[in-house]
């Protein structure tokens, strides 16, 4: 969680590290229990696919939110959110 939002983040196989919204638009499923691919998740609900760059949906209506991310070399991960309505 940061701040208010709960957020995913991925690192693929070849290293690649992706941000995005906790949960998939469709029924809420968690996407960071997803199946990972080469710049893809899928939601362990039912099966809808995110590209992890853009956010759009691969088999569905719904897009999510993606985050920029960063790792500098010690490893620590820095995500970069949008600033909260309040």
């Amino acid at each position: 969680m940061l701040g208010r939002r709960q957020v995913a983040v991925f690192r693929t196989r070849s290293g690649d590290v992706f941000a995005t919204q906790s949960h998939c638009p469709h029924r809420q499923g968690p996407l960071a229990d997803g199946l990972v691919g080469t710049g893809t998740v899928v939601c362990p609900l039912h099966e809808w696919q995110f590209d992890l760059s853009t956010g759009k949906s691969l088999n569905g209506t719904c897009n999510i939110e993606v985050y920029p991310v960063a790792q500098d070399e010690s490893g620590i991960l820095t995500v970069e959110l949008p600033s909260e309505d309040n």
